[in-house]
């Protein structure tokens, strides 16, 4: 994003409106054995005055829930709290609200990571899904190689691993809803195979290249997503084993 850009975000609050949107924080929205829950970097500026995750202007995580099928109405960012009910919950790698993620320091996030591997410990949910690649990275503390489903779990735990893209419009390789959608099918067929919905799932619909390398997979799953995909007993031929 250009300076200017930037600039003109920001000026959305003023600057006393942003120190006191700077001492607030977003709730945990977590429970055990939830099938899914995203896990976002901390919270921005927008977040915090609504005071729900990824509220954000041209945020496209709500939007790719729906059309990927993982939930069946379209919700907004003031249902958050409701997903609970759809076996969805979210959390932050650090909760305190900066105007970026760069204004976070390297400590707290070490600090923060640690803390969520203790809450999905706690929690145990199905899936793990970090909302941006570097949010992984900072918590696995190696680089991501791939996205999608990762081959390991989360520590002495069954937990299963997915990385996607930042949700955020300002995702520079991937700024289209379209671009992110396949992720979110990817997840929700992810999700059908490990509650049992579905007997198999094909493991090459799981795994993406780096961004920037996997134009053609893109292209061929977000057809797929863009009408809704509601069938949930689709044949499937092999057995798997910022936040604003």
């Amino acid at each position: 994003m250009s300076e200017n850009c930037e600039a003109k975000r920001r000026s959305r609050f003023t600057a006393a409106e942003q120190q006191q949107l700077l001492t607030r924080t977003l709730p945990d929205y977590l429970r055990s054995n939830l099938d899914i829950v995203i896990i976002g970097i901390n919270p921005g500026l927008v977040a915090a005055q609504t005071g729900h995750h990824y509220a954000g202007p041209g945020n496209h995580f709500w939007k790719c829930l729906y059309l990927s099928g993982i939930v069946p109405y379209p919700f907004t960012a003031f249902d958050d709290y409701k997903m609970l009910d759809y076996g969805i919950g979210f959390t932050n790698m650090v909760s305190r609200t900066t105007r970026g993620s760069g204004d976070l320091k390297a400590a707290e996030i070490r600090e923060g990571a640690s803390i969520v591997r203790q809450k999905l410990s706690l929690f145990r949910p199905k899936i793990a899904v970090f909302n941006g690649k570097g949010i992984y990275e900072t918590f696995a503390g190696r680089k991501c190689a791939t996205l999608g489903k990762q081959p390991e779990t989360i520590e002495a735990t069954e937990t299963l691993v997915f990385v996607m893209p930042s949700s955020s419009a300002r995702c520079a390789q991937l700024p289209r809803f379209e671009d992110k959608l396949p992720f979110y099918i990817a997840i929700r067929k992810l999700r059908d195979f490990v509650t049992g919905r579905v007997a198999f799932v094909d493991t090459r619909e799981l795994t993406f290249a780096p961004c920037g390398n996997a134009k053609a997979k893109r292209r061929s799953n977000a057809k797929d997503g863009e009408s809704g995909e509601r069938n949930r007993d689709e044949e499937m031929s092999v057995k798997t084993e910022r936040s604003d």
